[in-house]
């Protein structure tokens, strides 16, 4: 059966409103497209229906009270909206493990759910990252149960997500969608639906399973490399030398259909992707008899960051003289990484764990997180202010440079004498370097 052939606009279901359903909805939405948004989560679902947005990402908020506005997005806890859809995108969350398995609790329970509404002709996609194999040995069996099998004909995909917080909506206007089906039919729906909804390039692959893996890979890479520079800035630190220096200049050397493409180190790996994705790989290879040595070594060596950052920041202290143990330290940026409020397996929080247990005071700064959320997850108040937070503060730890930290007037900071800048993720510049060693600041980074 061809499914959705022709279609210029569609009626397209969301299931799961979380970051990326709710960047999806609203994109969609404001493309002239019919978005139903289904989420369990009733206070998401009230919040959304008024047209508010709690996630943080430059433009979303608009984007969803525009929608909501105009009638083209609308939410739903109830699962029967999706009958009246052309195509189900399914969203939801697929955290793994302590073993690296997939917790698979929610896509169980959003298929399950959707088996008793699957109609004729409808396209079903999964954007949820899974192990290869689990479209069609989980999803497809459960879309199926409710005596519907044989009887209803319906398409059915993978097309990975694989957005960036804060440039999410950008890239879902631009990014090439890669996209693998169940069959040929589906498989051309799906490129279908993407070049018609998003106007996108589709890179289609022969199997659900090749799709999979394409997610994967990008992640498996992205934190390797990540580790690569991680070690390379331990390694420079042992000769005095910048790692940025020497990543810069290695990046120059031509290599395959680019260059030599070394990534900057940090505190640290966060966000709801690369603490999770790699560890996927290593399990369902394990479960196949195949030891995978490259994603492991990789989640090692970035989960290390934050006890060697806030390790860097004690070793400094004591080297100015000062004992940790009567010491301040005023952590400036607390999300995974710049330019965001994502808090999702933020390294931040163990740094700011290790320091807890060596230093007399932690305090708090970061405008854009939710102070609630944060509370929570270090058990500390955020303070509300840059000066609160640096008040007699012996180390500012800048684990997370947003853009409204570029401008800090470090000369007016209420500090202590000799205080350390510990650059976690600012890769502040030479010229910066100087001035703040001019203003009497101690500075040391990851690598530098």
């Amino acid at each position: 059966m061809r499914f959705l052939s022709g279609r210029k606009n569609y009626q397209v279901a969301i299931v799961g409103l979380g970051y990326i359903g709710s960047c999806i909805a609203a994109v969609l939405a404001e493309r002239g497209h019919d978005v139903i948004g289904v989420d369990t989560n009733t206070r998401l679902v009230g919040e959304l229906s008024q047209g508010y947005c709690r996630f943080v990402e430059p433009g979303l908020a608009e984007l969803v009270s525009a929608g909501v506005a105009a009638g083209r997005l609308r939410v739903s806890t109830d699962y029967a909206a999706v009958r009246a859809a052309d195509v189900v995108l399914v969203t939801v969350g697929t955290p793994v493990r302590d073993d690296g398995s997939l917790a698979d609790e929610q896509l169980r329970g959003a298929c399950a759910e959707l088996g008793g509404h699957v109609r004729a002709g409808q396209l079903y996609v999964v954007k949820s990252t899974v192990p290869p194999g689990t479209t069609r040995e989980l999803v497809l069996p459960l879309l199926e149960k409710g005596g519907l099998v044989g009887g209803v004909d319906f398409g059915l995909a993978f097309t990975p997500e694989r957005l960036a917080e804060g440039t999410a909506l950008r890239e879902l206007r631009s990014l090439p969608i890669v996209a693998g089906g169940l069959g040929a039919d589906s498989t051309a729906a799906a490129a279908e639906f993407w070049r018609a909804a998003l106007g996108v390039q589709v890179v289609v692959q022969e199997s659900l399973e090749a799709a999979e893996i394409t997610k994967l890979a990008d992640n498996w890479w992205i934190d390797l490399n990540i580790a690569l520079g991680n070690e390379l800035a331990k390694y420079c630190a042992l000769f005095g030398v910048d790692a940025l220096d020497v990543i810069s200049a290695a990046n120059m050397v031509p290599k395959g259909t680019g260059n030599v493409n070394i990534l900057l180190p940090s505190i640290g790996v966060g966000g709801s992707c690369l603490t999770k994705d790699p560890w996927m790989v290593w399990r369902s290879a394990r479960e196949r008899g195949l030891d995978i040595h490259t994603a492991p070594a990789g989640r090692r060596v970035n989960a290390e960051m934050p006890d060697y950052t806030a390790g860097l920041i004690i070793e400094e202290l004591i080297r100015l003289g000062k004992d940790p143990a009567c010491s301040k330290v005023a952590v400036i940026g607390l999300a995974f990484k710049n330019n965001t409020g994502d808090l999702r397996h933020t390294p931040t929080r163990q740094a700011v764990a290790v320091l807890e247990k060596a230093c007399a005071e932690v305090t708090l700064y970061d405008p854009r997180v939710d102070t609630d959320e944060a509370d929570e997850l270090f058990g500390i108040t955020p303070s509300k202010s840059l000066s609160d937070a640096t008040k007699n503060a012996d180390c500012l730890a800048i684990f997370a440079l947003h853009d409204e930290f570029r401008d800090i007037a470090f000369e007016a900071l209420p500090v202590q004498e000799s205080c350390l800048v510990l650059d976690g993720r600012a890769y502040y510049s030479r010229d910066k370097i100087a001035e703040l060693r001019a203003l009497g600041y101690r500075y040391r980074g990851v690598g530098r």
